[in-house]
């Protein structure tokens, strides 16, 4: 069998494995032939074309994070969770491994040009800092891929070129964290006397790097890594040698009420240059010591999920990150808002469907009510929708959206949109068994001549001493 054919087989068992799908009922699905595997492991040959239809079939099927697969073996024994339950412990043996929606966010980000608009956004607030010593503060609640951060990095550096950076990312991902340390080499180049920590705790502690239990506290696991070198290269091969650190520090495991993920070990990793450790003394955090909050400026990008209620959104997020801006400090949020062919596409297939129903100017009451007397501390800008309002889109080339349009082009539109949407894929199985959602897709590339997307954006400020 040729090392195409074998790989793209092994594809197809993995799936099949962590879905829970018969190999026959995954043919059938993705490429309408139900003796698919049959014939690959008879050595047949598939085109181009139908193996790319099958491994975006795969992209936009995987199993979403947070629920089980029909079955999971362990050694000789398979269990078969209930479908659709939030995912506890599979076996003691087994951690629990979250993966973050990873093929629909891939392909989302690596389609759509919002991660671009959002750094675009952020880098406008850079001209209302006042950073003072020892360094510009920033705090970023939610890294991803890193994409935003790494832009936002850039324009940091042409604004404030000499200003040491103290950078705080949270993120719970596993591979985001990798994604991030693949991004931050160049960074530390151009600005060499920054100061990078990733954490994996919860919004109410992460922007303190400080669990707050205290047993949690005394069990955190603190990771640092001084960069010996000068060159990216050397960089990148120290932060790549770190995976087995990233692993043990990374796990996570479900709460058993939400399903969302939680940290395992709670876990800080500070990066520096060595070379710069001296200059870097007062900005680098220690161990045991509450080195966070004061931050300049916060970026909250998609920091939710779009269906949690205002109060959810404010006490867990936004009031923690609030309370660690300094005076003068701005705190950016982005979220989803809909009005556009992105849920006009959702709606086609689920015609009640409204998955945005907190806008900012809800969020920006609920806050100002949590925090009570301490709001007057502080400025709220909702801003007009036509200041507000960021447009994103799928890239497309002209000649994409004729009479035909490519299955790739179709897929990675509907994958941004049940993305956007938040569709969870028990809902979305028996769509995209009868292929309805391939018309639906087609029909709005046509009627727009593309897809594009809204988010809305508003600021947090904290009223500076004087």
């Amino acid at each position: 069998m040729g090392s195409t054919a074998e790989l793209l087989l092994s594809e197809v068992e993995a799936y099949c494995r962590n879905a829970g799908v018969a190999e026959s009922t995954f043919g059938r699905q993705a490429v309408n032939d139900g003796k698919l595997c049959t014939r690959l492991r008879a050595g047949k040959s598939v085109t181009v074309e139908t193996a790319q239809r099958i491994r975006d079939y795969i992209n936009l099927s995987a199993p979403q994070a947070g629920t089980i697969p029909d079955q999971l073996e362990t050694g000789s024994n398979k269990q078969k969770p209930k479908e659709g339950k939030a995912m506890k412990h599979v076996t003691d043996d087994r951690p629990f491994r979250f993966y973050d929606n990873r093929q629909k966010y891939l392909a989302f980000v690596n389609t759509c040009n919002e991660k671009w608009k959002v750094a675009q956004r952020a880098t406008q607030e850079l001209t209302h800092l006042r950073p003072s010593p020892p360094a510009l503060r920033l705090f970023d609640a939610g890294v991803g891929d890193s994409t935003v951060l790494s832009h936002l990095m850039r324009a940091m550096h042409r604004r404030f070129p000499t200003i040491p950076f103290f950078i705080v990312g949270k993120e719970v991902s596993l591979e985001d964290v990798r994604l991030t340390l693949e991004k931050l080499p160049d960074r530390f180049i151009e600005h060499p006397s920054s100061v990078i920590i990733v954490t994996n705790l919860y919004y109410a502690e992460a922007p303190w790097l400080m669990p707050n239990d205290v047993a949690k506290a005394s069990a955190l696991n603190w990771i640092e890594m001084p960069l010996q070198g000068d060159s990216a290269h050397e960089f990148g091969e120290q932060l790549r040698g770190m995976d087995k650190e990233l692993v043990d520090g990374w796990q996570v495991k479900a709460n058993e009420k939400s399903g969302n993920p939680m940290y395992v070990r709670p876990s800080v990793l500070v990066m520096f240059r060595e070379d710069h450790r001296f200059l870097l003394d007062d900005v680098i955090p220690r161990r045991g010591q509450a080195a966070g909050g004061d931050y300049d400026l916060i970026l909250a990008s998609q920091p939710w999920r779009a269906r949690m209620n205002a109060e959810f959104k404010v006490k867990h997020v936004l009031a923690p990150l609030a309370k660690s801006l300094r005076p003068g400090g701005r705190l950016l949020t982005a979220q989803s808002c809909g009005d556009d062919p992105g849920l006009e596409l959702v709606r086609k297939i689920w015609p009640d469907e409204d998955p945005f129903t907190v806008d900012r100017h809800e969020l920006i009451k609920t806050l100002k009510e949590y925090l009570g007397r301490a709001a007057q501390n502080y400025n709220f800008n909702a801003g007009s929708d036509a200041k507000s309002i960021i447009r994103y889109h799928m890239h497309t080339l002209p000649t994409e959206i004729s009479e035909a349009i490519g299955t790739s082009t179709l897929f990675a539109a509907w994958n941004a949109a049940i993305y956007v949407g938040q569709i969870e894929d028990e809902r979305l199985e028996p769509v995209i068994s009868s292929g309805e959602y391939l018309d639906a897709t087609a029909d709005i590339l046509h009627k727009h001549n593309g897809i594009w997307f809204n988010d809305e954006t508003f600021v947090v400020s904290r009223k500076r001493d004087n």
